[in-house]
This record gives C-alpha cells, structure tokens and sequence, in this order.
C-alpha cells in the first residue's frame, strides 16, 4: 500500500484542518488505518485510528476535537481537526495496517500542522 498524506498547513489556535491520506495499490478497505504525529524533539505518538467497519478510537488529547473517517470508494483515510492548539503542532503520519491488530505496516511521508498561538 503506498500512502499519501495531505492537508497539512498553517493554522491559528481554534482553528480546523482536515487532513487526507489516500491510498494506493493494494485493497484499501481491507486495512485499519491510523493517524500518528511527531512533534519536534519528541517521539512519534499515537492520534487516531478508523478500523475495516468503520469503528474508531482516538487519543485522549484529541477526543473532542479529532474525528477520522474513511471514504472506501475514494481509498481516501480523513483527520478532521478542530479547536486546534499549540500543542497539536507536529508532522502528520497516516499508516496501514492488519484489522484487528495494532500494527502498522505501510506508513505515509508525513505532512506538516502547525498552530499558532
């Protein structure tokens, strides 16, 4: 599966971005897929996750904020972010991986957020 992420931007704070990761190659709606952040100098954490039947689970820093989505017809994974804050600064990851299993095999290049205060 190749991914690619988009979206990605400049934002001030209690702003919204809605990021897209489309996909490629092999059968989309046969893969889980998660949304990951690195910020700088920090270790690359867990955001959000849309499984094969569409249920969802997302790290407690964005629940209320973040909502994922999957468009299966357009093989596209979507990050709708709102109430942004300073701290949700960071480059964007979408990956692929195994329904069922917390594991990641295809990773996206990453796209830029950043929010300004």
């Amino acid at each position: 599966v190749q991914l690619q992420a988009s979206g990605g931007g400049l934002v001030q704070a209690g702003g919204s971005l809605r990021l897209s990761c489309a996909a490629s190659g092999r059968t989309f709606s046969n893969y889980a897929m998660g949304w990951f952040r690195q910020a700088p100098g920090k270790e690359r954490e867990f955001v959000a996750r849309i499984s094969v039947s569409g249920g969802t689970i997302r790290a407690d820093s964005v629940k209320g904020r973040f909502i994922v989505s999957r468009d299966n017809a357009k093989n596209t994974v979507y990050l709708q972010m709102d109430s942004l804050k300073p701290e949700d600064t960071a480059v964007y990851y979408c990956a692929a991986g195994p329904n069922g299993i917390y594991k990641y095999y295809y990773w996206g290049q990453g796209t830029q957020v950043t929010v300004s205060s």
